[in-house]
């Protein structure tokens, strides 16, 4: 889909940027290959996703405690190794490919193992893992994303891939849920689908992803600098924070993920609030990827055109509103897609979006590792949300836990409107 116009000039910055009057295709090849890649393993992955909580609450009975922090493991343990990830594809110069490639089949081998894991340690040691092949493939795909994309379209790049990412993210429970009602052993049946489909998503990586540090996008650096290239290294990495904007980003991020409340006690807490059968509780994420998949273009692009931390935080104010209508004694029919909606719009106003805003503070050399360093802070953020939560909700109870999680999250969002990055200005 994307055709570089002969005419396209480069500005002072060093961005490539079409002619006035010109509009640039919509993104490069590489962007929709791995928006296929994410497509497929998203539907392997949130198989699983949408049958873990009720397997492990209802099926094996653990309590909230518990369950929060095996989903703290799921949600968080990448951040772990998530610097390695970055650094490895950075310092390979060109690696970016095949880091992602052993992060997806490192995931792929370990959807098989939850059909022998059936305690509290081994099912934590496989998410670990599985965990850890997501913390590794992460920041190298998103930098090839950043890579094949000029600033002035980075948002819209991000955007594509995320809609990608999320019809995956919406098949997947569909697909669980048809796998439990057609099968005897309903979870077990639903892991062994899983891992086939993650198999395939491998494959179309190795196959389809091109190659390289420039990984098929537009000629030029996509963010560059006058100053000569760093030298890759982990400490590189972590000096990447003293740039200012890198900073506010990388702060705000961490604080919002501590009163980000992650996806499955979302959906408990509907389930709870609705009396939603155990046989429905699969559908509950469609709501969510819906809406992701109808909004991530455009407000991908909106982050183009107005400021992508103006969309960011707006996300936020989304995810704030959601919280409040589970908090209110509303029980109309309504109120599972307009929370459902609002979670959708959250992650399409944020996921990609950060990313965008963080690429361009990051020389091209370091995109990888600069990337990993705002994920880490996200992830460790969510981990310790997960744990937190779970803790309120078994000692105060699900309303209390909710409460204070929204609480947190107005006076985190009203901090971060003071930490505003600069914005790049674009065509």
């Amino acid at each position: 889909m994307y055709v570089a116009d002969s005419r396209a000039v480069a500005s002072a910055d060093g961005a490539v940027r079409p002619p006035a009057g010109r509009h640039r295709a919509a993104v490069a090849p590489t962007v929709l290959a791995l928006g296929t890649v994410s497509l497929v393993t998203d539907v392997s992955s949130e198989m699983v996703t949408a049958v873990m909580p009720l397997y492990l609450v209802t099926g094996l009975g653990l309590s909230p405690l518990g369950f929060g922090l095996l989903d703290g493991i799921y949600n968080g343990f990448s951040a772990l190794v998530r610097l390695v990830g970055g650094h490895l594809a950075d310092r390979g110069g060109g690696r970016h490919k095949w880091v992602a490639g052993f992060g997806y089949a490192l995931s792929a081998a370990c959807k098989p193992l939850l059909l022998v894991a059936h305690s509290l340690t081994p099912i934590g040691l496989v998410l670990a893992a599985d965990r850890t092949g997501k913390g590794l493939r992460t920041a190298p795909r998103d930098a090839l994303i950043s890579l094949a994309s000029t600033t002035e379209s980075r948002g819209r790049a991000f955007g594509v891939h995320r809609a990608m990412d999320t019809a995956g993210a919406l098949l997947g429970p569909l697909a669980a849920f048809l796998v439990l009602r057609a099968t005897v052993d309903g979870y077990d049946a639903v892991f062994t689908v899983s891992f086939c489909v993650a198999v395939l998503g491998v494959l179309v990586l190795v196959l389809f992803v091109p190659g390289g540090r420039r990984g098929g996008g537009p000629r030029g650096p996509a963010t560059t600098s006058a100053a000569p290239a760093e030298r890759p290294t982990l400490r590189a990495a972590v000096r990447l924070l003293r740039r200012r904007d890198l900073r506010r980003i990388t702060v705000c991020a961490l604080l919002l993920g501590l009163a980000t409340v992650s996806d499955s006690f979302v959906y408990l807490l509907l389930q709870r609030r609705l009396g939603v059968p155990d046989r429905w509780f699969a559908l509950l994420p469609l709501g969510t990827a819906a809406a992701f998949l109808l909004l991530a273009v455009p407000l991908g692009r909106l982050a183009d055109r107005v400021g992508r931390w103006t969309v960011f935080l707006a996300g936020h104010g989304a995810l704030l509103l959601a919280y409040g209508l589970l908090l209110t004694s509303w029980h109309g029919t309504a109120l599972p897609y307009a929370v459902l909606a609002l979670h959708g719009g959250f992650y399409a106003a944020t996921d990609g979006v950060l990313m965008a805003a963080a690429s361009d503070g990051v020389p091209e050399a370091l995109r990888s590792s600069g990337l990993a360093v705002v994920q880490t802070g996200q992830a460790l953020a969510r981990f310790a949300c997960s744990l937190l939560f779970g803790a309120a909700w078994t000692a105060w109870g699900d309303r209390a836990a909710l409460t204070g999680a929204a609480v947190a999250l107005a006076a985190c969002a009203a901090f971060s409107l003071t930490l505003r990055p600069k914005e790049p200005v674009t065509a």
